[in-house]
């Protein structure tokens, strides 16, 4: 079978561009894989090291000229290479694909993946879900039921959570998280308690409120606590409002990884603060990496800790689940730790034992092949 996998992100790409990779890296050897996206990204260059599969340089943006030349040369990859399947994972690169296979005789079956839950009641949508969409992938229970409230609930929606490597995202034991402290954070953090997060460096990611809560700390207390931000420099601004709270020194950013686990390995607990969140690849990882998590109740993120204590508890066995935008209910979180930090380690390894059981990645790809195979 052979699959076009479509991105229209120029740069980092976030949870699309993990899932895409998660995808290329688990399907079997029988699929002939395809990526279309923009040279400067960070797919581009992690799905060229990817054996077997090919990348292709297109741009998909709106800007008038470069929209006619990437349509032709898109319409041209289709038309040559004979594709069974185009997924699509963005409404940029989606209406791309439209407007490229508009007169095409024999065309693709198109998979559209929602991986977030922008508004989707345009006309544009609309055209998309008549002309250009055969089935669509929702990555959570909330954005299924967003689907369903929009043109696209005439389409066949299948729920596919992320999946992720379990076995590459694995803890490590006391002596090897002290030794990455040491190594990456320095010698004095034996009492402290790390709190980090892969989860993105935007101010809608929330991280700004767990630099808050710990500001509020009361003088000795605030210093028990560190912070780790992975991800792309946030604004100036946001730098400065951690400056403005005494906070840099508490703050660590070791910028854009490609490998996120040293320095997740060397944290206690794993936080993903967002005010807006489908599901959540960063909340997974640190789940599998034997971290409990600080979670905000938003969207499809409660949907990663077990049913029964996902629906809005303010704290159980893997984590925590407090409202977005709400720094005081983060502080009580962390009073609380301060009074009990050895249940650390027992809620991370009860998130362990979640992960490996429920996020694996073959299910993820299983699921996927699924759809595919129900399309040609």
């Amino acid at each position: 079978m052979k699959i076009l996998f479509t991105n229209f992100h120029p740069r980092n790409g976030g949870g699309h561009v993990t899932y895409i990779m998660n995808l290329l890296q688990g399907l079997p050897d029988s699929f002939q894989c395809t990526v279309a996206t923009q040279a400067s990204s960070r797919l581009y260059r992690l799905a060229s090291l990817v054996p077997g599969v090919r990348v292709v340089d297109l741009a998909f943006t709106t800007r008038p000229i470069s929209w006619f030349k990437d349509r032709r040369a898109l319409r041209h990859l289709i038309a040559s290479e004979g594709f069974d399947i185009v997924h699509v994972n963005g409404s940029a690169d989606h209406k791309q694909v439209m407007l490229a296979l508009f007169g095409m005789r024999h065309r693709p079956r198109i998979i559209f993946t929602k991986h977030n839950d922008h508004p989707l009641n345009s006309f544009g949508h609309a055209l998309r879900v008549f002309f250009s969409t055969d089935h669509v992938i929702a990555v959570s229970d909330h954005v299924k039921r967003f689907l369903l409230r929009s043109p696209y609930k005439c389409k066949p929606i299948t729920t596919i959570r992320h999946g992720i490597d379990t076995d590459y995202f694995s803890p490590v034991d006391g002596a090897e998280k002290q030794r990455l402290r040491e190594r990456l954070l320095g010698p004095d953090f034996e009492h402290k308690i790390v709190l980090g997060s892969s989860a993105g460096t935007e101010y809608a990611k929330g991280w700004l409120d767990l630099v808050a809560a710990v500001a509020a700390l009361p003088s000795g207390q605030r210093e028990r606590f560190h912070i780790v931000l992975i991800g792309d420099r946030p604004h100036d601004f946001h730098c400065a409002e951690v400056a403005d709270r005494a906070m840099t020194a508490q703050v660590s950013m070791p910028g854009l990884l490609d490998d996120v686990r040293p320095w997740l390995r060397a944290c206690d607990l794993g936080f993903v603060l967002s005010y807006e969140e489908t599901l959540s690849f960063a909340c997974r990882e640190l789940m599998a990496l034997g971290l409990p998590v600080l979670i905000t109740r938003v969207g499809g993120l409660p949907e990663n800790l077990p049913a029964q204590q996902g629906a809005g508890l303010p704290s159980n066995s893997e984590g925590w689940v407090v409202p977005p935008r709400s720094p005081e209910f983060i502080t009580k979180v962390l009073l609380e730790l301060l009074q009990q930090p050895e249940r650390l380690a027992q809620m991370g390894q009860l998130a362990r034992v979640h992960a490996a059981q429920e996020f694996g990645l073959q299910a993820f790809v299983d699921a996927t092949i699924t759809v595919y195979k129900d399309q040609v």
